[in-house]
């Protein structure tokens, strides 16, 4: 795990300004630092090493290839490179490797086969930045599903690209403006979907696609080398016609191969461990593959109602794991909020994002690589929104469209509006099918497109969404989830923090090989009797019973509007939304966060949205910092 930089045809003092970008990702990469300067000084490309596999200089980046030809700069790790590396030797493409580095495999699999041929040989999470001296071209590759980020475009008239988006704001003469036009998107989600970032100019390479530019470096195309819309489509349309049973089988069979591979490295290496049914499910199989005792971490809060740190440590006692728990205080927890603005890079607002990085911090001191158990809920229809969707599309579709919409609006528009639970249903009702209603569901807090000052129609993931895309309701939505809501939150949340105290995590439940089985597989496999992951917990009760395991989610989430009303904490957030200073910025509608503000603290109307928008302005507070 790594972080990487750089720049084509920059105008301003090149090796001060890789510098300082690789001074600003230096918690991606504190072991080392190397930069590439082109001989004719139009490329340069910036790497901080976090050293997992061959410690040692052969590993180092940027690395050129044997014959010269290429340069590479990458984060991330190929999991099948030593088989990539025995194809390579056995078909006589190189003679021989000078360490046992991935990045040495991966490089010298690009000058053997071409760009896209051996990224699709490789199974990894990834960002990847590849200049051809020769054809004097540099490409910009992402992994499958988006596990590792990579963010580009120009500043200034050069093109620039970075793991971290404070890198190239950090780049001398930064001043590409705010992105106003994806507000109202982030004050919906929380977050800011790809390709769109905060900035405007500058984009999120999407996951699985190759960006190609070539000198002078003004214009850039892009390609895509995997689909998980593809993987959907062609896996509902081939299904898995074995048993239940064979379909566990299997299953086990695949994430143990995953998890083998991603096991791999020269350093140590151990599992988050929460009670939830998907990371008990990797640290089961992780302890039935390794000969030792897998390290297992958890966290716990003495809060009530958000703690199953209790129920971990009884699956890590059945499982025989070597496990550590920490019990954090709503100190620690409150500490880490100052942070969240420099960590993220741009407005993100997902509160587990706090024990998300604490649980890092913690595993951080005992590992360097930890798997993580994401994945499961998207993949294998855990979420309790999938079986909701359904049930309320199947009661209002038999009602005519000419006739809800109506009826939704005028709920809309009556005092009913001021009451949440009627504001949802008005705003579900105006759903023309599953898809649309799952989009609306998303969309019930009608002030949340009202707090940016600017309101512009933004195509996004759900919006160009085709309605039936899959033939069944609940893939349809696990499809959208997997090219939104889990790269753009899921897995930006735990790169972030587990990145900002240098550790490295890996998804088992997002090998390639795992994920196009998971769409072969029939909804009846998936969910059943009210009960999502069925496969899942097929697969895990082989190694856990059942009773232990079976009790209500509770999420890896903290209370942050019981918090809010504390008295340190109010006055942070009210510093935050101080009508003056919300008037000065000109970005945010004094009125309109002073009511959503007021109805919390006067009246005790609750809004997601409190968060997002104090997360923005954190945010916004702190990027010139």
């Amino acid at each position: 795990m790594c972080g990487i930089a750089g720049f084509c045809n920059f105008y301003g003092k090149a090796q001060e300004n890789i510098e300082r970008m690789k001074e600003r990702m230096h918690h991606r990469g504190p072991d080392a630092g190397g930069t590439y300067l082109s001989e004719d000084g139009n490329v340069v490309l910036g790497h901080r090493r976090l050293s997992i596999v061959d410690l040692s200089e052969n590993g180092a980046q940027p690395m050129t290839s044997h014959s010269g030809r290429f340069v590479i700069a990458y984060n991330g790790e190929i999991y099948n490179y030593k088989k990539l590396a025995d194809k390579l030797l056995k078909e006589g493409k190189t003679d021989a490797f000078r360490g046992t580095s991935d990045t040495e495999v991966l490089l010298e699999a690009f000058e053997a086969y071409g760009i896209r041929e051996a990224i699709s040989l490789c199974k990894g999470m990834f960002a990847i930045a590849l200049y051809d001296k020769k054809e004097k071209t540099l490409y910009l590759l992402r992994d499958r599903v988006g596990e590792k980020p990579l963010y580009y475009g120009m500043v200034n008239g050069s093109f620039v690209f970075a793991s971290d988006i404070g890198c190239i704001s950090a780049l001398d003469g930064f001043c590409n403006e705010i992105n106003r036009s994806v507000l109202d998107l982030y004050f919906v989600h929380g977050y800011i979907p790809a390709p769109y970032s905060v900035y405007e100019g500058i984009y999120k390479l999407e996951p699985g696609t190759i960006l190609k530019i070539k000198a002078p470096f003004k214009e850039w195309e892009t390609e895509c080398y995997w689909s998980m819309k593809e993987a959907a489509y062609q896996g509902q349309n081939n299904l898995f016609m074995g048993s239940e049973k064979e379909a566990a089988d299997e299953l086990e069979r695949l994430l143990k191969a995953a998890i083998e591979e991603q096991m791999v490295a020269d350093v140590p290496v151990g599992a988050f461990l929460s009670a939830g049914i998907d990371s008990s499910t990797i640290v089961a199989l992780m302890q039935s593959l390794y000969p030792g005792k897998v390290k297992s971490f958890t966290i716990g809060m003495e809060e009530k109602g958000y703690n199953e740190a209790v129920y971990a440590k009884e699956i890590a006692e059945r499982l025989g794991t070597e496990h550590t728990e920490l019990y954090i205080t709503e100190k620690d927890a409150r500490d880490v909020i100052p942070k969240l603005g420099y960590m993220f890079g741009e407005p993100f607002a997902d509160s587990s994002q706090i024990p998300t990085y604490l649980v890092s911090k913690m595993t951080r001191e005992h590992v360097t690589v930890s798997l993580s158990g994401d994945g499961g809920d998207e993949l294998f229809c855990g979420y309790t929104t999938y079986a909701s969707i359904e049930r309320i599309w199947n009661k209002m579709k038999s009602i005519p469209y000419g006739i809800r919409k109506p009826v939704g609006e005028l709920v809309l528009h009556s005092p009913l509006k001021n009451h949440p639970i009627y504001r949802v249903k008005g705003k579900l009702l105006g759903a023309k099918g599953p898809v649309d209603l799952y989009i609306c569901s998303n969309e019930t807090e009608p002030l949340a497109k009202k707090i940016s000052l600017t309101h512009k129609e933004c195509s996004y993931k759900h919006s160009e969404y085709k309605n039936g895309f899959l033939k069944e309701t609940n893939h349809n939505i696990m499809l959208m989830d997997m090219l939104m809501y889990h790269p753009d939150d899921i897995l930006v949340k735990v790169d972030r923090a587990a990145m900002a105290v240098s550790l490295e995590t890996r998804v088992p439940m997002l090998d390639k090989d795992v994920v196009e089985f998971a769409w072969r597989l029939p909804v009846d496999y998936k969910r059943g009797g009210g009960i999502g992951k069925k496969v899942l917990r097929d697969v895990l009760y082989r190694y856990v019973p059942r009773e232990l395991m079976e009790r209500p989610k509770k999420g890896f989430s903290i209370p942050i509007d019981h918090w809010l009303l504390q008295k340190d904490m109010r006055e942070w957030a009210e510093n935050l939304t101080d009508r003056k200073l919300l008037i000065k910025q000109g970005i945010l509608d004094a009125d309109v966060v002073r009511k959503i503000w007021e109805d919390f603290t006067q009246r005790g109307e609750w809004r997601i949205q409190i968060w997002y928008i104090l997360m923005f302005q954190l945010w916004l507070t702190q990027r010139d910092v």
